[in-house]
């Protein structure tokens, strides 16, 4: 009986191990399938989300097609649009209407900037840029003497960042930079571009801070494209990973990433000191308050020395046209009146109208990014005083009727604090 069923057991041996073969055969190709399918989905969002944000080419024709036609001119039009020697490379746009690249001009890395009209499916509401009215090019129409475009900057800066009493220094600024071939003159072509570029709040911030060190200097301009200073390391913290991992990397391991990346304590400490130092440049500066409604890393870098530098200054705004624009926002609730990432201000539900002051100042929200950057691998000794204080910073509120003395004294502060510890080391 047992010889029997030797012989049977062999004869269906090859059947089970056909089978065991077909079930791994269809199992391999299922997810085969899967990782293609997924693979090409990827690469179909990556190539679709780079087309729809990544259109150089058409801001690049735009501006060379007006640049010929002689209704604009600039510092950067002769290289960009004819001898070819100002280069754009990589694409680093976050949005449609915004195009960033990396690039270079002649032996000079800079960063190329470029407003495009927006679509009307990414329109969100009231911003502080018109771009459809720069876009166009037409004023000042031409005629238009240099003392009536002289009036009109006036004019268009008080609106901005209210009636200072040294406006008009700041519009010999703007006129020094509009004359982008220093020949004493204004054309109209160079008055369109500069025209356009007044109503960028980060041309207006350059030309504001220009001497000081922590915006990157403006290398030239054509039309409403204009070029920074590269700024070698950015973000202010953390890496840049890609978005898929992005989606399923943890908080917690991507934060230990980020600290893990970030330089040594004393030069984390020098760039906080810078951005402490960019607060006082744009609270109650030279021309007026400027608040910081998007305070996240990414809109910030450093340089070899660890030096701050702004990299994104879009959403640092004038004060007053900040207020002008809220005043007539209507609201039904205090999310309703949210500018940025940052610059929050209260309903008025007897007016349904937006206040204007500002929640939180801007060292509150700086603080709030620096803390846990500042206070990983802070020395012990300072350790317990820091956090106090950028935690007291933190707590800061804009309608305080002690705010100011607050802010000064909290900054002077946080400043001493830092100083006193690195002032003695290279870092410094």
């Amino acid at each position: 009986m047992a010889r029997g069923l030797i012989p049977w057991i062999w004869l269906k041996r090859p059947v089970y191990i056909q089978a065991r073969f077909s079930y791994l055969h269809m199992k391999y190709l299922f997810f085969s399938w899967l990782a293609v399918f997924i693979g090409s989905w990827v690469v179909y969002v990556e190539y679709s989300s780079y087309t729809e944000l990544c259109r150089g080419h058409e801001c690049k024709n735009s501006i060379c097609d007006k640049f010929q036609k002689g209704v604009i001119d600039g510092s950067a039009c002769n290289s960009l649009c004819e001898k070819d020697t100002l280069y754009l490379g990589k694409c680093l746009s976050a949005k449609p209407s915004n195009q960033v690249y990396s690039g270079s001009w002649g032996d000079m890395e800079g960063i190329i900037k470029c407003q495009m009209e927006e679509d009307p499916h990414y329109d969100l509401g009231v911003e502080l840029e018109p771009r459809k009215e720069s876009a166009s090019f037409n004023r000042p129409t031409k005629g238009t003497s240099m003392e009536k475009f002289k009036e009109m900057v006036f004019s268009h800066l008080k609106a901005k960042v209210g009636d200072q009493s040294n406006l008009a220094d700041l519009v010999t600024l703007v006129l020094g930079v509009a004359d982008s071939n220093k020949d004493g003159q204004i054309s109209l072509s160079e008055a369109h571009s500069a025209w356009a570029l007044l109503q960028v709040n980060e041309f207006l911030l350059s030309i504001v801070l220009q001497e000081r060190e922590h915006t990157p200097k403006l290398l030239g301009f054509c039309g409403d494209l204009y070029v920074m200073e590269k700024v070698p390391y950015v973000p202010l913290y953390g890496v840049s990973l890609p978005w898929l991992v992005e989606l399923w990397i943890p908080a917690s391991l991507r934060r230990s990433i980020d600290q893990w990346a970030a330089p040594s304590w004393p030069r984390k400490a020098k760039i906080g000191i810078g951005l402490f130092e960019l607060v006082e440049d744009v609270f109650h500066g030279t021309f007026g308050s400027f608040l910081m409604c998007d305070v996240s890393a990414a809109g910030f870098g450093y340089t070899e020395r660890h030096d701050i530098k702004v990299v994104d200054a879009r959403r640092i705004v004038p004060e007053a046209a900040f207020q002008e624009v809220m005043r007539e926002r209507r609201c039904e609730e205090d999310s309703d009146c949210m500018y940025g990432r940052d610059c929050l201000t209260s309903c008025d539900l007897t007016k349904h109208r937006c206040t204007t002051e500002v929640t939180q100042p801007n060292l509150a929200k700086v603080c709030s990014t620096l803390k846990d950057y500042l206070l990983h691998g802070a020395p012990s000794d300072i350790k317990d005083e820091l956090e106090k204080q950028l935690y007291a910073c933190i707590a800061l509120k804009g309608a305080s009727e002690q705010m100011e003395m607050e802010h000064s004294l909290i900054l002077n502060n946080l400043k001493t604090l830092l100083w006193k510890k690195i002032s003695h080391t290279k870092d410094s």
